[in-house]
């Protein structure tokens, strides 16, 4: 019973220096993010004082709200792009027999291993070729390539375990395979395409390299470059409160989102896991 007792002690102390660990960076951005002036420089994590000038400064500067709705439009635009081409392509390499189908597979899934940097310079000339530059189209082009082979290979995944019986039932009911998608298997897969979609949004929403190399005017930036390129009153100034706030205002919407979802998240990562 000693010993019992004393690995669930273990067990708990680890699981909540784990927690604190995680939390802990975000924490203190937030009580950053109500300071001004020298309480910036001083430590302390509990307090006594707050402000909202950093955040009323952050919407009131420059494009900091448009750029906000351009992160939005982008990342929604990124996720029904990808889950479209995804749920179809699945369908294709999980349920329709043909050679080269695990070939191919394997190859939209290597695509996931080069680093953006690595193809930075071929995709611009294909961004610029497209007339592209300097648009959020830009953004939604490249941040669906490099999103496709992880929600590609999940939801082919999560399609092979699905049951061949609803689909052969669908077939002599004179289904196409448009409306088995739609009818059939889309009812059946939101756990997989709600995981997915969310790490999509999260991964277009974060986006920087990109966002960086393939706009210039500060009307269709993004809220990561916008962030980096947040400056003080002067040139050896850093806004550190109003950087905060910005982080904040960015974070906070994402944490929503996956405390929001967080159960259809782990359903679809765990999904095609066990056979039963």
């Amino acid at each position: 019973m000693i010993w019992n007792l004393t690995k669930n002690t273990a067990f708990y102390a680890l699981v909540t220096l784990i927690v604190v660990l995680a939390v802990f960076p975000f924490y203190y951005a937030i009580i950053t993010s109500f300071k001004t002036g020298s309480n910036l420089f001083t430590v302390e994590y509990f307090p006594s004082s707050f402000s909202l000038e950093n955040y009323v400064s952050v919407i009131n500067a420059g494009s900091f709200t448009r750029n906000l709705l351009n992160s939005l439009i982008v990342s929604t635009l990124v996720v029904l792009l990808a889950l479209l081409i995804a749920v179809t392509a699945s369908f294709a390499l999980a349920r329709v027999r043909f050679r080269g189908r695990s070939l191919l597979l394997l190859t939209i899934l290597s695509v996931s291993m080069f680093p953006q940097i690595a193809v930075l310079a071929g995709l611009f000339e294909v961004v610029r070729f497209l007339g592209l530059y300097n648009t959020l189209w830009s953004l939604v082009f490249s941040y669906t390539i490099f999103t496709l082979p992880f929600t590609v290979w999940v939801l082919t995944t999560f399609m092979r375990d699905l049951p061949v019986e609803i689909e052969e039932a669908a077939i002599v009911d004179g289904a196409t395979p448009w409306v088995i998608i739609t009818k059939v298997f889309l009812p059946l897969m939101w756990p997989a395409m709600v995981t997915t979609g969310l790490l999509a949004f999260i991964a277009a929403w974060n986006e920087f390299l990109f966002a960086l190399t393939f706009t210039s005017s500060t009307e269709v930036r993004t809220v990561p470059v916008t962030i980096a390129l947040l400056s003080g009153a002067s040139a050896h100034e850093i806004p550190w409160g109003t950087i905060m706030a910005a982080s904040v205002i960015v974070t906070v919407p994402l944490v929503v989102l996956v405390l929001i979802f967080q159960r259809k998240i782990i359903s679809g990562l765990t999904a095609g896991g066990v056979k039963g």
